[in-house]
């Protein structure tokens, strides 16, 4: 409950302890074994933040923090400003991020990547930024990861090899997440952090509960989900320094999920976000069964503990025990050890920040009970009939399919097309006008060898003619003078008559011996 300006966690031998909030950024932890409080414990410290006007998100792992909208039972209770969330869109107003706003590094762990296919990822996002176009969805990613493979060999001079194997191992991977419902997660309307931020008109913090019963099937998604809420946190809020109270509050629930097979540059983002976030206000609150589940660069940064009961049956649950001891202040009071492994349900090992910011003594606490709001789970016409009666219903409720990578790789594609059909039309035209040049030019040689040839005959019939003429010239000629010769010889020898006949020989003869000459 929220008491006195404190976040009360619940009584103690020494009185009630309680969270300042203005140490509330300084994050902290819950743990204890299943069945022991801590869902109860979660649900008393949203209440209180949201009490004090800050808003809070926390994760529905069983469906049973739901009604918190409801007031509960017994004395002052009340509900409060709960919107419901939920990946898969059937328990809550649709939670949608882009890809490109998931990153290559978080999309690569949804995807289960090796280093060699991450760092082709990284490069895929890379050149579709160059190109001045984002991965709003799966199917983006899918026609950005084709497309990238089609001129991998005109990317691969400027970015690096890529495989083709490599982004066939991918798009397998981005078909068996859309199975999964990733392609219902990604996608517009996005999230908008700033929509989570405000308080109602009574000044008590807007809750954001996301329904995890199914996202927590797919561990990797949601931790990886998580972990990107955690950083747009990181990098959309201003820097606010030490204030009277945070931000925003972040629970993260089954938090070992995080760390499960995270790669070393992974953990070192998460530890760098833990780190760094408080300085925006925010405080991180992770929830897990043990300690130990958490990295100790994590875990040193969790200030405000609440830690319920463990099991000590094991060498490795004892020596568990113990280094969860050694981690709180010891009160003279109560051996450490002992009480980790005999607390009750609903009681816990606590210990937060004083008002110097120095840890106090741990103390043996009844944590605050019943909760002011419903318990228990809702029915689903109770759910559907918030969800729709939500302010954030009309914003967030339509899928919205923007002009994105596909639609400019579609129209890259069409435009390759044209260029290439141009290409092929203008090679085509080049070789009909090459074909047609080659039959004019032979055409031409055709014509010229006609027009030598036709020339040749005219030539050589001139020639006969003049041949023709000269000889009819010189046949009259010779047979002119041969008559006259045989007119001269009959003449003499045999009178007119020999003359006749003389004239007639001497023709003859003139044209025979001439016919002669020309034939030689």
């Amino acid at each position: 409950m929220y008491k006195d300006g404190k976040i009360v966690i619940g009584n103690s031998d020494n009185g009630e302890v309680a969270i300042l909030p203005r140490m509330a950024n300084r994050h902290g932890l819950i743990a204890g074994v299943t069945g022991m409080g801590k869902t109860v414990t979660l649900r008393v410290l949203a209440e209180s933040f949201s009490a004090a006007g800050v808003p809070v998100f926390l994760a529905d792992a069983k469906g049973d923090i739901s009604g918190m909208f409801e007031p509960g039972e017994g004395e002052g209770a009340c509900g409060f400003p709960v919107s419901l969330w939920d990946v898969y869109q059937t328990g809550g107003l649709p939670l949608r991020v882009t890809i490109s706003e998931m990153g290559p590094l978080l999309l690569s762990r949804v995807l289960g990547l090796n280093d060699t296919q991450s760092d082709i990822m990284t490069i895929v996002f890379k050149i579709m930024d160059d190109e001045g176009t984002l991965i709003i969805d799966t199917k983006d990613l899918k026609e950005a990861l084709s497309y990238v493979g089609e001129h991998a060999s005109d990317y691969s001079l400027t970015y690096g090899n890529i495989a083709k194997q490599s982004l066939a191992a991918i798009i397998r991977s981005v078909v068996a997440l859309e199975a999964e419902g990733g392609d219902v997660f990604f996608g517009e309307t996005a999230i908008d952090i700033h929509d989570w931020m405000g308080v109602d008109a009574s000044g008590k913090g807007r809750i954001e509960i996301l329904d995890c019963r199914k996202l927590m099937q797919n561990p990797t998604m949601y931790s990886t989900f998580m972990l990107w809420l955690m950083s747009e946190l990181f990098e959309t809020l201003p820097e606010v320094g030490d204030a009277d109270k945070p931000k925003m509050v972040f629970f993260f629930d089954e938090a070992h999920m995080l760390f499960d097979d995270a790669s070393k540059e992974l953990l070192a983002k998460i530890e760098q976000v833990v780190k760094l976030i408080r300085s925006k206000g925010v405080g991180i609150y992770f929830v897990t069964q043990n300690p130990m589940d958490i990295p100790d660069g994590v875990l040193s940064q969790l200030n405000n503990k609440i830690q319920h009961g463990l099991h000590a049956y094991t060498p490795a649950e004892q020596k568990s025990v113990k280094a969860a001891a050694m981690s709180f202040r010891e009160n003279p009071a109560f051996d450490t050890y002992e009480t980790l492994t005999t607390l009750g349900i609903g009681e816990a090992l606590v210990s937060v920040l004083d008002e110097n910011g120095a840890p106090t003594i741990s103390e043996k606490v009844k944590v605050c009970y019943p909760p002011q709001s419903k318990m228990g789970a809702i029915s689903d016409e109770v759910r559907e009939s918030h969800i729709k009666n939500d302010t954030l219903y009309a914003k967030y409720s339509n899928y919205v399919d923007n002009d994105s990578a596909y639609e400019f790789l579609q129209r890259r594609r069409l435009e390759d097309q044209q260029e290439a059909e141009e290409a092929k039309e203008a090679q085509a035209a080049e070789k009909q006008a090459a074909k047609e040049a080659a039959a004019a030019e032979k055409q031409a040689a055709k014509e010229a060898a006609a027009a030598e040839k036709k020339a040749q005959r005219a030539k050589e019939q001139e020639t006969k003619q003049v041949k023709r003429a000269a000889k009819s010239v010189a046949n009259t000629a010779a047979g002119t003078v041969g008559r006259e010769m045989g007119k001269a010889v009959g003449s003499t020898v045999g009178g007119r008559f020999g003359k006749t006949l003389g004239g007639n020989v001497g023709a003859a003869l003139g044209r025979g011996i001439l016919s002669t000459l020309f034939k030689l």
